[in-house]
C-alpha cells in the first residue's frame, strides 16, 4: 500500500480530493481524508451538480431559500458547503503555514470570457467566504488570464484552472507574479497568506491526441503519452520562472509561489494505468488532485517515486514527433479549453434548472 502522507513527506508533492458534498461535513469522511493524508480539496461546478442532486442533504436548507431567486439559491448552497470544508481544513492550513488545507471554488463559468464580471465575482466570494484558505477557480481562458492578474492584486488566492497548454501556462505564471508585485506596490502586508495553483489538465489530452493520432495511423508508442510529457515540461517551466531574479525578489519579501496542481488525473482509457496521472507526475512542489476512486487506488497500489524529473528529453522528443505528424497541440489545448469551459457551464445551467424544479415542488 502506498501513503499519501509519504507522498508529501518524502516527494513534495500534496494530496488534494476533487469532490465535496455536504454529508462529508458531518459524518466526518472530510476529517477522516485529512488524517488520510489529504492536504486540500477541489470542487467545480459538475462536483455540485453531482451532489447537489443526490440525496436529501440540502433538502432542509433549499426549504429555507424556497423564496429566494434561483442563482442566489445555488451560491447560498455552494458557499455553505465551501465555508463548512475551510473550516475543516483551517488547522492545517495553519500547521503547514498557509501552504495546504485549501478549498477551491469557481467563479461562474459563464463568466469566464468576461474579465471584469469574473474580477467582481471573485471579490463577491472572497467577501462571503471570510476564511483565508479559500482558492477561487478562475478558468485560463484568454480573459480569465487577465482577471487574474487583477484579482492576486486585490490580495486574493486563486486557483486558476482549465490549463492544457504550455503557452497558456506561462501566462498564468506570469500573470501570478504580476498580480504579486502589483499587490506589494499597492501596500498589501499580508504577503505570506497569498497563494495560487495552476491546474494543468491532463488525461483529457491524452483522450483528444490520441484520436488524432488514430486517425493519421500513428505509431502505437506514441499514444497515451502526451499529458504526461506536457506536465513534465509545465514542471520545468515551473522551476525556471520560480527561480528567476524576479521571483527571488519577491520571495525574499515572503511571497509564495504558485504551484502546478495536477487535474483530471482519473484515467479515461481503461488500456491504460488507472494511476498513469498520478504515478508519472510526483515531484516537489506539486499538487495532484484526485477523485475518490483514484485516491484510493494510489493508496491500494501506487507508486511512490521522484517521477516528475524522468525522462525530460524524452518528453521534448515525444510532443516533436506527435508535431511532425501535423497535429497542432496548441489547437488541440485550445479547443479542450472550449470544451471545458462548454461543460462547466452546462453543468451550472443543469444544476440551476434542478434547483429551479426543487423549489417549485417545495
Amino acid at each position: 500500500m502506498a501513503s499519501l502522507v509519504e507522498l508529501f513527506d518524502s516527494f513534495g508533492q500534496s494530496p488534494w480530493i476533487d469532490n465535496l458534498q455536504r454529508s462529508w461535513l458531518n459524518d466526518g469522511t472530510l476529517a477522516n481524508y485529512i488524517r488520510m493524508g489529504v492536504r486540500g480539496l477541489t470542487s467545480n461546478p459538475s462536483i455540485f451538480a453531482h451532489a447537489i442532486s443526490s440525496g436529501s442533504d440540502y433538502s432542509e436548507h433549499l426549504d429555507d431559500l424556497k423564496s429566494s431567486k434561483v442563482d442566489d439559491v445555488y451560491w447560498d448552497l455552494v458557499l455553505h458547503d465551501i465555508a463548512g470544508a475551510c473550516k475543516v481544513l483551517r488547522p492545517l492550513y495553519e500547521e503547514s503555514s498557509y501552504r495546504d488545507g485549501f478549498v477551491s471554488v469557481e467563479v461562474d463559468p459563464r463568466l469566464s470570457h468576461d474579465t471584469s464580471a469574473t474580477i467582481e465575482a471573485a471579490k463577491r466570494i472572497k467577501e462571503r467566504v471570510k476564511h483565508p484558505n479559500l482558492l477561487i477557480k478562475i478558468p485560463a481562458t484568454k480573459e480569465g488570464v487577465e482577471a487574474v492578474r487583477e484579482v492576486v492584486a486585490e490580495g486574493i488566492s486563486v486557483n486558476v484552472t482549465l490549463i492544457f497548454s504550455l503557452n497558456r501556462y506561462r501566462e498564468v505564471m506570469t500573470a501570478y507574479i504580476d498580480g504579486v508585485s502589483m499587490y506589494l506596490e499597492k501596500g498589501g502586508s499580508d504577503i505570506g497568506h497569498l497563494a495560487s495553483v495552476a491546474s494543468f489538465f491532463v488525461s483529457r489530452t491524452d483522450v483528444k491526441v490520441d484520436a488524432l493520432l488514430s486517425k493519421v495511423g500513428a505509431d502505437k508508442d506514441l499514444f497515451g503519452k502526451a499529458a504526461v510529457a506536457s506536465a513534465k515540461l509545465a514542471y520545468q517551466d515551473f522551476l525556471k520562472v520560480f527561480s528567476s531574479d524576479t521571483w527571488t525578489a519577491l520571495a525574499a519579501r515572503g511571497a509564495q509561489p504558485q504551484r502546478p496542481l495536477w487535474a483530471s488525473t482519473s484515467t479515461k482509457n481503461p488500456a491504460y494505468s488507472d494511476l498513469l496521472y498520478v504515478d508519472s507526475l510526483i515531484g516537489p512542489n506539486t499538487v495532484n488532485t484526485m477523485p475518490e476512486a483514484t485516491l484510493r487506488a494510489y493508496i491500494d497500489h501506487g507508486t511512490p517515486r521522484a517521477s516528475l524529473l524522468e525522462g525530460v528529453e524524452e518528453a521534448h522528443d515525444h510532443l516533436e514527433q506527435i508535431s511532425a505528424l501535423g497535429i497542432d497541440l496548441e489547437e488541440v489545448a485550445l479547443q479542450l479549453e472550449k470544451e471545458g469551459v462548454a461543460a462547466f457551464e452546462q453543468a451550472h445551467v443543469e444544476i440551476l434548472d434542478l434547483l429551479r424544479h426543487k423549489m417549485e415542488d417545495l
